[in-house]
């Protein structure tokens, strides 16, 4: 149970976070327990963990703030493992560097910097870089549909998280749809070549387009002969010299 100073000190912190909110940091007690607080990191620009959403707990003792809290990430990242205490110099590792002018807004700036850092710890893990951009993308799903302190703590967050995670697949499903369109188009374009009855050279009027014509036709013939199966290059190239001399077709209408 926090004392009097204690509760009286967090609550001051907590109505000045809200008041001055720090950049890619947001923390609020636990409603039943204000020694217990939880925030969420939103990952800076030019870092790995860029857009990320990394929940973690700050968990106070008593006697705030004379002694230093537990410093915990539960969101998986890819710096740290998961709900394990972190050897930070504002963290209960150190009660000895610890100083109580500090606040919970320093205590998370110093992590966010810690963080973004390649300095190793006690609760410190390696991974690459590319491992951790997936972790960060995968991130704000875990949060909405896997944790369960975070939708009990940050039910706000969670709705613009369900928001952000169905415009993604809205978006996505859209390029689905525009390269199937495309890849459609292609395919019938094809088709109806195949169907066209192609022009004989003869027929090309114009000299410089039939010059170019009977130059496309022997480059397209040493090709197939090079081909180790007559019968499929003979397929194929068919297919390439009609299309080809329909498109050159049209362009002559």
């Amino acid at each position: 149970m926090a004392t009097k100073q204690a509760h009286k000190r967090l609550t001051k912190e907590y109505k000045m976070m809200m008041e001055n909110p720090t950049p890619y940091i947001i923390a609020r007690p636990n409603e039943s327990n204000i020694l217990e607080w939880h925030y969420v990191i939103t990952g800076p620009p030019d870092s790995p963990y860029h857009d990320g959403q990394y929940h973690g707990t700050l968990t106070f003792p008593s006697d705030y703030p004379y002694k230093p809290p537990a410093i915990r990430m539960v969101t998986p990242n890819g710096r740290f493992k998961e709900n394990t205490r972190l050897c930070l110099s504002m963290s209960d590792y150190h009660p000895d560097t610890w100083n109580p002018g500090w606040s919970v807004a320093t205590i998370l700036n110093g992590l966010l910097s810690f963080m973004t850092g390649d300095e190793q710890t006690t609760g410190s893990i390696t991974t690459t870089e590319q491992q951790k951009k997936i972790l960060a993308r995968k991130s704000i799903e875990y949060n909405t549909y896997q944790s369960i302190r975070f939708k009990t703590v940050f039910p706000d967050i969670v709705e613009e998280n369900i928001k952000v995670i169905e415009e993604k697949k809205n978006n996505q499903n859209e390029k689905e749809d525009e390269l199937l369109a495309g890849t459609k188009k292609q395919e019938d374009a094809i088709a109806n070549a195949a169907k066209e009855k192609p022009i004989s050279l003869e027929e090309i009027l114009d000299p410089e387009d039939r010059i170019r014509a009977e130059q496309t036709l022997k480059a397209i013939q040493e090709k197939g002969n090079e081909n180790n199966n007559p019968q499929g290059s003979s397929s194929t190239l068919y297919i390439i010299i009609a299309v080809f001399l329909f498109f050159l077709g049209l362009s002559m209408k």
